[in-house]
């Protein structure tokens, strides 16, 4: 049996910044379940989904909180983060409509759209082959979405520049690194890394760290117009492993801050050990999501719960 494909399971803590596992046991017991057979039909389809709720469940944290701010729609009038240029590209928001109408017929106003995000990304990692963690649930639904807000670690950041970004919001340099190891399963438009293929910083050339076969391979891809997408790990990448660090030490990484975590010194070792176990990654994931869905969550009476993921209630 391929170790990367089995779901491992880790006992965590049942709390975290006063969410905690089982929260709707009580107002709607189905809910976990209703949740994930949405996200089971989709990832028969499209085993790519799981990059997408990845990333959303990212976006949506590094901003506000996890709120569910990034799933309410834009207006003439009223901008929201989803017109902020690095959420354009972030998709997986009709999965999150089909769960949330189907839990509003089970159990009205009750389960949050922040909640639903975190639960269908939890799961998409285990169809993918990662590891399986409880958890904690009870977030509300933020009142705010705006643009302006969205300021996101860019692609071809430093390793330095991206920790400052995590470490404002609480997590380590390990957080940030493991975290980065979603990329494992992530697709990436060729506008992210171009700038990698061809007169890399003005040199005239190509980024001497990545690996000249693949740049050859992606400057064809990229050639073809329509900006298309390609694998952030070109090996198993369906699969939730860790063969993107593997990747790494081969100078294979597609965005520049990926390849760069493989040669900074602060990170260099984290990438190795990562690379070399598995397990130790996946233990190391499930811990980071859990850290990182907790960032500023909205509890209590706090927020609200939508009755629709795109639109604020009042609305």
């Amino acid at each position: 049996m391929k170790t990367s494909l089995l779901a491992f399971f880790f006992l965590l803590p049942l709390v975290l910044a006063d969410l905690r596992v089982g929260f709707y046991n009580a107002t709607c017991p189905q809910a976990e379940s209703i949740i994930r057979q949405v996200v089971q039909k989709r990832f028969a389809t499209d085993s790519s989904v799981t990059g997408a709720l990845l990333r959303m469940h990212f976006h949506d944290c590094f901003v506000r909180g996890c709120d569910a701010s990034i799933l309410i729609d834009s207006t003439p009038k009223k901008p929201s983060e989803k017109s902020a240029g690095p959420n354009l590209t972030v998709r997986g928001f009709e999965l999150i409509d089909e769960a949330k109408k189907s839990l509003e017929a089970a159990c009205p106003s009750t389960v949050s759209c922040a909640d639903i995000i975190t639960l269908a990304t939890r799961d998409s990692v285990v169809l993918a082959g990662g590891p399986s963690y409880a958890a904690p649930t009870g977030r509300r639904d933020g009142l705010v979405s705006n643009p302006d807000d969205v300021n996101l670690p860019g692609p071809s950041f430093s390793v330095s520049q991206a920790l400052q970004a995590f470490t404002a919001k609480g997590l380590t340099l390990n957080d940030m690194v493991t975290l980065l190891g979603a990329h494992t399963v992530g697709l990436v438009h060729c506008n992210f890394f171009q700038n990698r293929l061809s007169n890399f910083q003005g040199t005239g050339s190509p980024d001497p760290s990545m690996d000249p076969a693949l740049v050859a391979k992606l400057s064809k891809l990229c050639a073809a117009g329509n900006n298309p997408t390609t694998f952030l790990d070109q090996n198993t990448s369906s699969t939730f492993d860790n063969q993107y660090y593997n990747q790494l030490l081969l100078k294979r990484g597609i965005l520049q801050i990926d390849q760069e975590l493989a040669s900074d010194r602060s990170t260099t070792g984290i990438v190795s050990g990562f690379a070399s176990n598995g397990v130790r990654f996946s233990k190391s994931f499930a811990t980071a999501i859990l850290k990182m869905g907790s960032l500023q969550v909205l509890v209590g009476n706090a927020g609200d719960i939508r009755k629709n993921c795109r639109v604020f209630n009042l609305e």
